[in-house]
Formats: structure tokens, sequence, C-alpha cells
């Protein structure tokens, strides 16, 4: 009897020998959820080929903590009110270890009672002030701005140096675009800026030629526009056929789309003279160590991948969260969500857009926005975007390559 005991009782201690180094290799799950259909499908696969390229090369490496990494990604198909499904799921059936946000503000609100309730940790994907009323200790957002003043504010300077006192708006009734104007407007009312005229339409929106004729008649010194891409693209096509006026010596503000290579090669020079907020331009002064790498690897990627071929916006800024999740994984031998935290919290992280290091509320606390106005910008033509002077940085002073050029229709036609 002895003896068939002692044979059960090594029996299972062969077994658990077994066990303990597999459970040891089961990999570090990192879970998502981000656009890869819908308006922001474009975006979203491009980001998501981002954080795909940082897995493949920490994997390279050995992984993190002797552990190779998984990422699991699901479709938000552009939808605001999957998010919360998605996540939860990632959560409680995926069991996922660390959590990036969706790309965006929109699809990202959803979620963030989540995040705060289970006091989580998330790395944010180009959001905008999300964080600013939850105040939650663990989110932490890679996009280059901490608000609208270091966003917007340098359109508003280049336009006030060249006497502005006027300023239109016109934005989507969207998360983003909404935050983005209220700032604008704050930072038209230190400047002492006349509001002439202030429009707020529904996203989707497809005619703005009876907008852009009143803004004309307004006779504005700046136009700010906050659009989402296929908005900007009209926007842009109705300027070009009606005009703005002679008054105007500014326009653009945040206009997304006019970050991504194929819009911005479909609209070719009807972007000239326009001045907006981007996140990275092949100009000398956004030459971050390792960009430059990742942009060739990234091309030939994108190619394959059938996402957007240039990947200025989005993609390097998604494998910077790679990297900081990296620097804290390895930095404190945890994947504990309040120690990880802790170390964001504290220490500058190395990353291929720069040095990143966070405020309380987990925003850029030394923002490194570029303010570009679009110059001599052909038709057709996707690989002029590659070289300098096409998106000149007119604003901030630590990374302006090159003068804007005012007024508008001056700029427009140069």
């Amino acid at each position: 009897m002895k003896s068939i005991l002692r044979a059960i009782l090594l029996a299972g201690l062969a077994v658990l020998g077994t066990l303990a180094p597999a459970q040891a290799q089961q990999p570090i799950k990192i879970g998502m959820a981000v656009s890869q259909t819908g308006t922001l499908g474009g975006g979203g696969r491009a980001a998501l080929l981002g954080v795909k390229m940082w897995v493949e090369d920490v994997n390279a490496k050995g992984g993190l903590l002797g552990r190779k990494v998984e990422l699991i990604a699901y479709d938000d198909q552009s939808q605001p009110s999957t998010t919360p499904t998605l996540y939860t799921k990632l959560l409680d059936v995926d069991k996922v270890d660390l959590l990036i946000g969706p790309y965006a503000s929109v699809p990202t609100a959803p979620i963030m009672p989540i995040i705060k309730q289970r006091d989580l940790l998330l790395m944010s994907n180009f959001t905008f002030e999300l964080n600013r009323d939850l105040k939650h200790d663990k989110v932490f957002n890679n996009a280059p701005w901490t608000n609208a003043e270091n966003l917007t504010g340098g359109m508003f300077d280049i336009a006030v140096k060249a006497g502005a006192k006027k300023v239109a708006f016109l934005a989507a009734d969207q998360e983003f675009t909404q935050n983005v104007t209220a700032g604008a407007k704050r930072i038209a009312k230190r400047l002492n800026l006349e509001t002439v005229y202030e429009q707020i339409y529904p996203p989707g929106n497809v005619d703005f030629s009876a907008m852009i004729r009143a803004i004309r008649a307004a006779k504005p010194d700046i136009v700010f526009v906050a659009s989402y891409p296929n908005e900007s693209a009209v926007i842009l096509r109705g300027v070009n056929e009606i005009g703005v006026g002679d008054s105007v010596k500014v326009f653009g503000g945040a206009m997304i789309g006019l970050q991504f290579g194929p819009v911005m090669e479909n609209l070719g020079s009807l972007m000239n003279g326009v001045i907006n907020f981007t996140s990275y331009v092949p100009e000398k002064t956004m030459d971050y160590p390792g960009v430059r790498d990742f942009l060739a690897r990234y091309t030939k990627r994108a190619d394959e991948e059938k996402v957007d071929p240039l990947g200025y916006y989005l993609p390097p800024f998604s494998y910077a969260i790679g990297q900081m999740l990296e620097q804290a994984v390895t930095a404190t031998k945890s994947l504990d969500h309040k120690v990880l935290a802790a170390h964001l919290h504290k220490n500058e992280m190395k990353t291929i857009v720069g040095s990143i290091a966070f405020d309380a509320l987990g925003e850029r606390a030394k923002p490194s926005v570029p303010m570009v106005q679009f110059q001599n910008v052909a038709d057709k033509n996707m690989e002029q975007f590659r070289q300098p002077g096409k998106m000149v940085i007119v604003a901030p002073p630590e990374l302006k390559s090159g003068e804007a050029v005012v007024p508008f229709e001056k700029a427009r036609k140069k």
C-alpha cells in the first residue's frame, strides 16, 4: 500500500514539475480594441501595425520578464458603443495583463468608467483631455499634446502677429472636435479676439457651401476648423470653389485627415496654405533616434497590409506605447498596474518620438506638437511628403523649421 501511495505522490510531483515551467512561460497578454473598419479604420489599422511591430521586436529580444508577448486586438468598427463590451471581454474572458486604448477620443470615452472602477492602467491612444474630469492616476496618453493651448495655440499666435482681430469657428459635433474647439475659444478669449461666426455641424456632413459663404461674409481674420477626414476633404474642396475672402490670415487648426498619406495625396495642392496640427513630419527638427529606421520598416509592411503608406501620424506613437510598457515592466519586474503607473509617473521614457514624461493626469509634461503649414504641395504625388519642405513646421519655436506664409490667399497660391 505504501509503495502505491509513494508512486502516486511521485507522479503528482512530476506533473507539478512539468506544469510550473509551462505556467511560467505563459505569454504576457496585451489587449486593445481599435478601429479596423468604419470611419476611423484607416488610422486604426495603421496604429495597430505600429503596435504589432513593437510586439515582433520585443519578442525577437526574448519578450518581457522571460515571457513572449501576445497581442489580442478586436475591431471596434469605429462605433463607440462597442468598446465597453470589447474591453470587458478582454479583461474577463481573455484575461489580458495590460491594456492599450482605442484610437481617438470618441471610442475611448465609453471605457473610461470601466478603467476607473477597476483601477486599471490604460495606455491611451491619441485622446484629448479625456482624463481631465475623471482624474484617474493610471491613464497615460501617448499623444504629443496636453491641451488646446499646445495643440492649436501656435496658429493663433501666428495670426495675431499678422494683425488678426476676428475669428470664425467651424466644428463637428463630436467629442474631440468639441473639446479642442472649446480650448481654441479659450485661446481666442485670452487674445481678445472677436468671434464673428460659429457653427457646429453634424458628423458626416457633406455640404459646407452655405457655411463657407457665411464665413466669407463674416470677414474673419482666422478660420478655425475642427473636422474629421471626410469632412476635412469636403471643406477644402468647398474653400477652393467658393473661397473664404481676402481678410483671412490663417485657416485650419484641427482638421483630422490632413495627417494621413492617402488623404494628403488625394487633396494635393488644395492643402496649400492650411496651418494644421499633426504629430510627426520628416523635418530635421524631429529627427529623433530610431524614428527613420522604424518608418523605413513600416513602409514595407504598410504596402503589404494596405495601410497608410506614410505612417507619420499614429504608427510611431503606437510603437512608442510598446516601448514605454517595455521600459516600465523591465525596470519594475512587475505587471502590477499600480507599480507600473508609479514608474511611468516618475520616470522619463525614451521612445522613437522623443523623450516622454507625464503630468499628474497622464498627459505630456512637455508637449511637442508640430503645427505645420502645407507649402508648394503638388497634386497626386505621395513621394513629395517623404521629404522636408512640404509640411513646414511653423510652431512651436523649438520645432520650427520654416516661416508661415500669410495671408491665406497668398499662401494658397505659393
